[in-house]
């Protein structure tokens, strides 16, 4: 990746909603140049999504969050890939990560209500063959997301300190 690539990332990867002439301001570069190395990034699969950090405490809708640890046993031929392609095609998965430790994959899933997060686990990820066990846990509160913080109340509590 060249310099170039590699600032450019940098900056949408803080804040996508920059455009490619603000990005030419600021790196001292063409605009024209700057739209022709976003295209190729994109092409290229570096640049796979531009997104939106949501802070979804601020909404009304209720949706419920949930980090799913899953430990498999390996497809012979395809090992941990063939596996994680069945549990992404799922639309409550979010995210879908390869771990080190005791188990293989962390898998964040988005539903409308606990019992649908229970689901999801009862009649898809546990019926693979593959699935030796689980550990589910249920995300309370984000602090922070994707290096931004959350806003919070203010600590509403007294003071007991003299």
């Amino acid at each position: 990746m060249t310099k170039l690539e590699r600032e450019i990332v940098e900056i949408l990867g803080k804040d996508c909603r920059i455009g490619a002439e603000q990005l030419a301001a600021m790196l001292n570069a063409g605009k024209e140049e700057v739209e022709n190395v976003i295209r190729s990034l994109e092409r290229r699969g570096v640049l796979v999504k531009y997104s939106a950090i949501v802070n979804l405490d601020e909404e009304e809708d209720e949706r419920v969050e949930a980090l799913i640890e899953v430990k498999v046993t390996p497809q012979s031929g395809s090992g941990f890939d063939g596996i994680a392609e069945e549990i992404a095609r799922h639309s409550e998965v979010k995210s879908l990560y390869l771990m080190s430790g005791a188990y293989d994959f962390t898998v964040i899933v988005e539903a409308g209500s606990v019992r649908s997060v229970a689901r999801f686990i009862s009649e898809c990820i546990s019926t693979f063959d593959c699935v030796l066990s689980t550990a589910t846990h249920f995300i309370l509160k984000k602090y922070k997301i994707e290096g931004a913080f959350t806003r919070r109340e203010k600590d509403r509590r007294i003071s007991v300190q003299a």
